[in-house]
């Protein structure tokens, strides 16, 4: 049975880029199919809609492909507008602030959680965890000002820079149980730790971002290929 939205969603549990898409699906209530990939090999169906990456999530609407998470957030906030909920901000600044701490989101903090992910020497992670932890309170001073004094960086609803980094959540969380490192300091982004505790409970969210456990040991099945080919490409987390 084909959903009455004509979307498809190509994807896997574990990707958070994946989940952004989803999460923007529930924010706009609309259905959609799932089809979900495996670590160990990709469909043919993954293979045609995204001959470029090869990756998820990749959206098939009207027997067209859309790819890049962020892309695809984008344009369903174009596409599906019945229910008037609006991700990205209508005001032009706005929207380029919102996309610009999206695109630190990716650009930064995720290839350095990858970074860590595959380091093995303790001076090397000390080092990253260092870094991640200046991003983590750049983003607590942008919260500050997108969100004026608000629940979230969209204001009073979920916005793209909440779902940007949002998605990720569940990653901070596996990559800091298997480094064996914290990487949020309440201390030092109380208004982080507050921002993630809201968006994993909105009804849009809390369904869809994976089962800690079953993270953690996906993470260590990519962490262990990567160090063993470490000229390889990782499977299902590129920054997108």
């Amino acid at each position: 049975m084909v959903s009455k939205s004509g979307a498809t969603l190509v994807g896997a549990f574990f990707s958070p880029f994946v989940n952004r898409v989803q999460i923007a699906f529930n924010l706009k209530s609309v259905e959609y199919d799932y089809i979900e990939e495996t670590l160990s090999s990709k469909s043919d169906v993954l293979l045609k809609s995204n001959p470029v990456h090869k990756t998820v999530p990749v959206l098939v609407h009207d027997d067209k492909n859309i790819c890049e998470s962020l892309v695809i957030v984008q344009y369903i906030d174009e596409v599906w507008t019945d229910n008037s909920y609006c991700i990205l901000p209508s005001d032009p600044y706005d929207r380029a602030v919102a996309r610009f701490w999206a695109a630190f989101v990716d650009d930064k903090m995720v290839p350095m959680l990858k970074e860590l992910i595959v380091s093995s020497e303790e001076e090397e992670k000390a080092a990253v965890k260092g870094r991640i932890g200046e991003g983590l309170v750049v983003l607590e001073e942008a919260f500050k000002k997108c969100s004026e004094g608000k629940a979230y960086f969209g204001g009073d609803d979920i916005g793209y820079i909440d779902i940007a980094l949002g998605s990720c959540l569940e990653l901070i969380k596996a990559t800091e149980k298997i480094s064996g490192l914290d990487l949020v300091d309440e201390a030092r982004t109380p208004k982080l730790v507050g921002w993630a505790a809201r968006f994993q409970s909105h009804e849009a969210v809390k369904n869809v971002l994976p089962e800690i456990g079953r993270f953690v040991e996906v993470l260590e099945r990519i962490q262990a290929r990567a160090r063993a080919f470490p000229d390889r490409s990782w499977p299902y987390l590129p920054p997108q």
